[in-house]
């Protein structure tokens, strides 16, 4: 049973101030939980007893057996599931070196919770295995922003520092950026390793950031020039350029 003191902590998981007092993030969902157990130390993990029996060994500091009830108060969701758990954030070192040799993305501003979950869940797919983001982009542990990652948060490191003087350190590393006034991209050379800049779903690419793009690269619409949408959603947009790179690396 969910102690009341429990409850409170779990729900406070919420909101950032007590994420980054705790050090903790809260993951619900029976196959997320499971997909993130091996990676994360786990604090505390909830469950019902039904899904506690398909489960081998779990590793968690403390384990308590939930009705629907308890999960249900302690929940963030509309539908509550059979399990959640709070974990320890992870401590990562950036290490500027070896990224000269891989492909990452770099987030200038995004802001929604969900797009950001899924540009994660787009990098595991496409192998990409660093996030650089602004500081004023959502926070990786935000509960809405796990759950979107779909389990991808395991294998995906995420960073936060100044983009202007982080990407001002970055020496002879190609810098990609998407803009609408940039060069189709289905017809430029791409490099096998760089970063690759999106930016804020609104405002874009910020100023001091776009003075150190060395590529600007469009997504062209279909056909050339034809009345259309406005943009692309920032995560949609990621999609399309990662694809793109990895397409012309693999025939390269």
């Amino acid at each position: 049973m969910l102690s009341n003191n429990k409850i409170k902590f779990i729900r406070s998981l919420e909101k950032k101030k007590f994420r980054n007092e705790s050090a903790c993030f809260l993951a619900e969902g029976n196959k997320l939980v499971a997909d993130i157990l091996p990676f994360f130390e786990c604090e505390l993990l909830a469950a019902k007893a039904s899904w506690l029996a398909n489960q081998g060994d779990i590793k968690t500091k403390e384990l308590i057996v939930a009705e629907n009830n308890d999960l249900e108060k302690a929940s963030q969701l509309k539908t509550p599931q059979d399990v959640l758990a709070v974990f320890h954030q992870p401590q990562y070192i950036l290490d500027n070196a070896a990224l000269k040799n891989d492909l990452s993305l770099v987030l200038d501003g995004i802001q929604d919770p969900g797009n950001f979950g899924t540009i994660v869940r787009l990098a595991d797919w496409f192998g990409i295995k660093q996030l650089i983001c602004s500081p004023d982009t959502a926070d990786i542990y935000n509960p809405k922003t796990v759950q979107a990652t779909m389990g991808a948060i395991a294998r995906v490191k995420v960073f936060y520092t100044s983009l202007p003087s982080w990407l001002g350190d970055m020496k002879d590393i190609p810098v990609y950026g998407a803009f609408l006034q940039g060069k189709n991209i289905y017809m430029e050379t791409l490099s096998p390793s760089g970063l690759i800049v999106m930016g804020n779903e609104g405002k874009g690419i910020s100023p001091s950031v776009e003075k150190l793009i060395t590529h600007k690269l469009f997504i062209p619409n279909y056909p050339p020039k034809a009345e259309s949408t406005e943009s692309l959603n920032v995560a949609v947009a990621t999609a399309i350029v990662c694809s793109e790179f990895r397409r012309k690396q693999a025939f390269c």
